[in-house]
């Protein structure tokens, strides 16, 4: 077992990581008739994605000896109607460090191939920025 889920009533549930034990909270959106007071479920969707290709880009940082610690990736998840679901990921990443043009290659690509990446429905559009310093 990966994961286990308790609803809490009020449109929240308690999400447990069963091999560490830790946890987090969701609610329905304001939008959705939640009280929006902590992560929705597609948001966690959203953020795993950025999640997921920080850390395989970290892995790959790692053979290319580049630090990336302090690397922050903002998240703007696109809902629709009809049904109701995620249609749009943007994520922008913000680099403290420029590692040349060649490394910088291979993370974008590296990033590109994470399997949240790739376990998105295809009709989910998604838009990645890599901000690199001067």
């Amino acid at each position: 077992m990966t994961s286990k889920v308790i609803y809490q009533g009020e449109l929240r549930t308690s999400c447990e990581h069963i091999a560490s034990g830790n946890t987090f909270v969701t609610d329905a959106p304001t939008d959705n008739n939640g009280r929006g007071e902590a992560f929705s479920p597609t948001d966690t969707v959203a953020t795993a994605l950025a999640s997921c290709m920080l850390t395989v880009m970290g892995i790959k940082a790692r053979e290319l000896e580049v630090d990336l610690a302090g690397t922050e990736a903002e998240v703007t998840k696109t809902m629709s109607a009809g049904p109701r679901r995620i249609s749009g990921i943007k994520v922008v990443f913000n680099f403290n460090t420029n590692p040349g043009d060649k490394a910088q290659k291979i993370l974008e690509n590296t990033a590109r191939t994470c399997p949240v990446h790739y376990s998105l429905h295809p009709d989910i559009e998604r838009e990645i920025v890599f901000q690199w310093p001067d």
